[in-house]
C-alpha cells in the first residue's frame, strides 16, 4: 500500500510566506533600480538641459553682439560707400568702435611726417582731453605708440606707467588700459585707432574686433584720396586748357607769363610762382611772379645765379631741379632767398626750338618740403610758356617778312613807276611832239598826211595817258610828293562813280602808312565801281590818337566775301603786316562797309 506523506502545513504557509517576501524583495529592488535609473537618467537630462539652456543664453548674447558689430560695420561703410568726407567717417567710427567696445574713450591719430600724431576723431573721455586737430608726441609703451612703431595691434594694460604728457593726460582722464590698431593706407602707415577703458581690461578679442573698422577708415582715406587726386587732376587740366587756348589764340608772351603763374599759383595755393629768363652774362630776370602776401620779387632786375639755387641748377642741367632747403646754400641769390623767408623751390626748363630759354619757379616759405608731385605738375606749364614764346618769335619773324615783302614791293612800284614816267612816257610825249613838229612841215597840198600824222599824235597821246593811269595804279607819285590827301583826292577824281572824301588828317605818315591807306581806299573804289552796283561812295580818313582810321562806305549790292580771292585779300595782308586791322561788313542789299585801322607808331 502506497503511502503519500504529507508535509505538515505550518512548515508550507512559513516557506510560502518567506517565498513571498523575497519575491516582493526582488521586484522592489529592480523598482528600486529602475526607479534609480530613471531619476539619474532626469537628472542628467536635467543637467543637460541646464548646460543647454545656458549655452543658447550665451550664444544667443554673442549673436547679439555680432549682429550689432555688424550693424555699426554697415552704418560707417554706407558712409564710406557714399563718398563722405574722412573728417565724417571717422566721427562715426570713433562712436560706433566706442559703443561696440563698451570703451570710455576712442579716437583716431594721423602721423605726421615727424613723427608726432594728430587727432582726427575724438569720442567719450577723449573728446575733452585730446581734442580734435591737438598734436601728441606719444612714446611706448603706450598701445598707440606700439602699433605706429611695429605696424601690428597692440594693448597695454598699465597706463599709470605711461611716459610723457600724453600719458599724464590719461591719468587725469582715469583711462587705465587701452588697446590700439594701426590704420593702414595702401600699404602705408597713416595712424591708429585707440580705445580707452577706466576700469578693467579690455577682451582678449578687441584688436581683432577694431581691425574691421580700420578697413574702412582706410578706405575712406584711400577713396578721399582717390577724389583729391582727380580733382586735382581736373584742375590742372583745366588750367592748362585756359593756357593753352590763350596760346593758340595768339596771345602775347607777357599774357602767357602771366596767365602761368596766376593759373600754377591758384593749383598750389600758398605758394610763389615765378617765371626766369636766362640772359646771356649768366643772370636771369623775373619775366612774371605771383607772390605770396608780404613778397615782393623785383621784376626785369637781372638776379645774379652763380652758386646754390634753383635757376642755376635748372641752368647747369637743364633738367627739372628740387632744393629742400637753402640753409648754408652759397650765393647771392641763395641769401636773397632766405631773406625772403623761402624754405624750398623746385625749378623747370622752358625751352624754345631745343634751346634753354629760362626756367618755371616754384618757391616755400612753409618747413616742409614741396609736395613730390610738383616738378611734373610744372613741366606742362614750362612746355606751354616754351610754346608760346616760339609761336610769338614765328609771329614777329612772320610779321618782319610780310613788312620786308611790303616795302620791297612797294619799292619795287615806286622804281616802276619812275621808269615809266622818266622813261617810256617822256619818250611817247618827245615822240608827240616831234610829230607835231613834222605835221607842222606838211605841205598845205597834202592834207591826207597831215591827217594821217594827227592820227598819229592822238594814239601817242592816248598811249600817254593809258601808261600815266598805269604808273598812278603801280605807285602815284602824287602819293610821294604830296602825301595822302592830295592823292586821295587824284584817287577820287578818276573814280567812275561820285566819291565823298572827308579826310581830317594833314600830317604826313611813314611812307608805308600812306602808301596802305592808299591802296585800300583804291581797291575798294574799285571793288564798287565793278561788283558793287553802288550810285556813291563815301570816304573818311582821320587821325585817332596814335591810329590812323579809314572807313570806305558804299550803297552798292553787298555780299563781298574777302575769302574768296577778291582784292581784299592782298589788303588784309598788307594791313596786318603793319600790325593794323581790317574789318569788312558787308550784308546783302545793305552796302558794303570797310573798317580799317593803322598804327602809326612802329611796333
Amino acid at each position: 500500500m502506497h503511502m503519500v506523506t504529507r508535509e505538515p502545513a505550518a512548515p508550507r504557509r512559513r516557506w510560502r510566506a518567506l517565498g513571498a517576501r523575497l519575491f516582493t524583495r526582488r521586484r522592489l529592488a529592480g523598482a528600486l533600480t529602475a526607479v534609480g535609473s530613471v531619476v539619474g537618467l532626469a537628472t542628467g537630462r536635467a543637467r543637460e538641459a541646464e548646460t543647454l539652456v545656458t549655452g543658447n543664453a550665451s550664444s544667443r548674447e554673442e549673436l547679439r553682439v555680432l549682429a550689432d558689430e555688424q550693424a555699426a560695420l554697415r552704418r560707417v561703410a554706407t558712409l564710406v560707400a557714399r563718398g563722405m568726407p574722412p573728417v565724417e567717417v571717422f566721427t562715426a567710427v570713433a562712436q560706433e568702435v566706442g559703443r561696440v567696445l563698451d570703451a570710455d574713450a576712442t579716437h583716431i591719430v594721423r602721423l605726421d611726417p615727424d613723427g608726432t600724431t594728430t587727432v582726427a576723431a575724438s569720442t567719450g573721455a577723449y573728446a575733452d582731453g585730446f581734442p580734435v586737430g591737438s598734436r601728441w608726441k606719444i612714446e611706448p609703451p603706450v598701445a598707440v605708440a606700439a602699433a605706429l612703431r611695429t605696424g601690428y595691434a597692440a594693448r597695454f594694460d598699465d597706463y599709470h606707467r605711461a611716459p610723457g604728457a600724453y600719458g599724464d593726460r590719461l591719468r587725469k582722464l582715469g583711462i587705465r588700459s587701452g588697446a590700439a590698431t594701426p590704420i593702414v593706407v595702401e600699404g602705408r602707415l597713416w595712424g591708429a585707432i585707440a580705445v580707452g577703458m577706466r576700469r578693467g581690461r579690455f577682451p582678449a578679442d578687441t584688436e581683432q574686433r577694431m581691425s574691421c573698422f580700420t578697413e574702412l577708415i582706410a578706405t575712406a582715406i584711400a577713396n578721399a584720396d582717390s577724389r583729391a587726386e582727380l580733382r586735382v587732376l581736373a584742375e590742372e587740366q583745366a588750367a592748362l586748357r585756359r593756357v593753352a587756348t590763350l596760346v593758340a589764340g595768339g596771345a602775347s608772351p607777357t599774357d602767357v607769363f602771366d596767365a602761368v603763374t596766376a593759373e600754377f599759383r591758384r593749383l598750389l595755393d600758398g605758394y610763389h610762382m615765378a617765371l626766369l629768363r636766362y640772359e646771356p652774362d649768366g643772370t636771369a630776370t623775373l619775366v612774371s611772379a605771383h607772390n605770396e602776401p608780404g613778397v615782393t620779387m623785383p621784376a626785369e632786375t637781372p638776379w645774379p645765379l652763380e652758386g646754390e639755387n634753383v635757376a642755376a641748377l635748372v641752368l647747369r642741367t637743364g633738367r627739372v631741379a628740387r632744393m629742400d632747403s637753402h640753409e648754408g646754400a652759397p650765393g647771392w641769390a641763395a641769401a636773397r632767398i632766405r631773406e625772403l623767408g623761402f624754405h624750398s623751390g623746385v625749378g623747370a626748363p622752358i625751352v624754345v626750338e631745343g634751346q634753354l630759354w629760362g626756367a618755371a619757379i616754384v618757391g616755400s616759405r612753409r618747413p616742409e618740403p614741396l609736395p613730390p608731385s610738383t616738378e611734373t605738375r610744372m613741366v606742362g606749364f614750362a612746355e606751354l610758356v616754351g610754346t608760346a614764346i616760339a609761336n610769338a618769335d614765328s609771329r614777329a619773324e612772320l610779321a618782319a617778312s610780310r613788312v620786308r615783302i611790303v616795302a620791297a614791293t612797294d619799292g619795287a612800284r615806286r622804281r616802276i613807276e619812275r621808269d615809266l614816267h622818266d622813261g617810256a612816257q617822256q619818250r611817247l610825249v618827245s615822240l608827240s611832239l616831234e610829230l607835231r613838229l613834222a605835221q607842222s612841215a606838211v605841205p598845205p597840198d597834202l592834207p591826207e598826211l597831215q591827217t594821217q600824222i594827227g592820227q598819229a599824235i592822238d594814239e601817242l597821246d592816248a598811249a600817254s595817258d593809258e601808261l600815266r593811269e598805269i604808273s598812278h595804279g603801280i605807285h602815284p607819285a602824287i602819293l610821294s610828293e604830296g602825301g595822302l590827301r592830295p592823292a586821295l583826292r587824284a584817287l577820287a577824281r578818276r573814280s567812275a562813280i561820285p566819291v565823298e572824301l572827308d579826310v581830317r588828317a594833314d600830317d604826313r605818315f611813314r611812307d608805308t602808312i600812306e602808301v596802305a591807306a592808299y591802296y585800300v581806299v583804291s581797291e575798294a573804289l574799285t571793288n564798287t565801281t565793278k561788283h558793287a552796283r553802288a550810285s556813291y561812295a563815301h570816304v573818311t580818313v582821320e587821325q585817332r590818337d596814335d591810329i590812323l582810321h579809314l572807313s570806305i562806305r558804299d550803297d552798292g549790292a553787298g555780299g563781298a566775301d574777302p575769302t574768296r580771292g577778291s582784292g581784299l585779300t592782298g589788303l588784309r595782308d598788307r594791313v596786318q603786316a603793319l600790325g593794323g586791322s581790317i574789318d569788312v561788313s558787308s550784308r546783302s542789299g545793305e552796302g558794303t562797309l570797310i573798317v580799317v585801322e593803322l598804327p602809326l607808331q612802329p611796333d
